[in-house]
């Protein structure tokens, strides 16, 4: 699909980004409150030699201007190999630890992208190479993104992936981004809250339905999926925990 702009290709990957296209090998997407943290959070990643985020390049007609990352984004959650698990986890330690005692980050731990997803990565090969969409990015604890990133890689109710697989694979995130023994036993509760926070966000635009990314009905789904696996989450939690520690 075009978008107006002469060459503009659309990009519809991620839940939230809308008007995103893409032009020859750079990015625009419209501009929010939030494109001066990010720009600076994008350059902090430059500077620190992170290279597996996108180039911030500047704005132009309202939009931030970002640099291209040749790949593929996947457009589903879905079972991922040992392989691409442990390169998230990877590639979102040393993202978080380009961001560790830096003006950004204040007085927290990281600065979080807040939203981990396999969506939000960029594939080369088959394997995560880069993390994309940095717009809800913030200063948090590293467990708030690691958490997030735990549930959405691995742990899922339909079992697709047997749930004695999605423990060790939790585990194996938790190895892949060197957590300490303490930080693993929270590492739990951690996912637990990340799924009802998500249920929270996605009920405050079901408020404001104004402000709203997607349909109501869409909206509700995503509300439902997340309450359903909250629920299989805490009935297995001991599983996870016994994997971990």
């Amino acid at each position: 699909m075009s978008d107006a702009l002469a060459g503009a290709v659309a990009l519809e990957g991620g839940r939230m980004a809308a008007g995103v296209v893409r032009v020859d090998d750079t990015v625009r997407k419209p501009a929010t409150e939030s494109s001066e943290f990010m720009a600076r959070l994008l350059k902090l990643f430059e500077q620190q030699s992170f290279d597996n985020a996108p180039r911030y390049l500047g704005q132009v007609d309202g939009k931030d201007l970002l640099g291209f990352i040749e790949g593929e984004v996947p457009a589903r959650f879905q079972p991922w190999s040992d392989a691409q698990v442990h390169a998230a986890a990877v590639l979102l330690r040393q993202a978080h630890d380009a961001t560790r005692g830096s003006e950004l980050a204040g007085r927290f731990d990281v600065v979080c992208h807040h939203d981990p997803g396999p969506n939000n990565f960029v594939f080369q090969d088959e394997v995560p190479a880069a993390i994309i969409d940095w717009s809800e990015a913030a200063p948090g604890s590293r467990l708030e993104d690691l958490g997030y990133l735990s549930w959405t890689w691995t742990i899922s109710s339909k079992q697709r992936m047997p749930l004695e697989r999605q423990a060790e694979q939790v585990r194996l995130i938790a190895d892949a981004y060197g957590l300490g023994e303490a930080e693993r036993h929270a590492l739990v509760d951690c996912i637990l809250e990340r799924q009802v926070r998500n249920v929270r966000f996605w009920s405050e635009f079901l408020a404001q339905p104004e402000t709203a990314p997607a349909a109501p009905d869409v909206l509700s789904d995503r509300i439902e999926w997340s309450r359903r696996e909250h629920a299989f989450t805490y009935a297995h939690r001991d599983v996870f925990d016994t994997a971990l520690v």
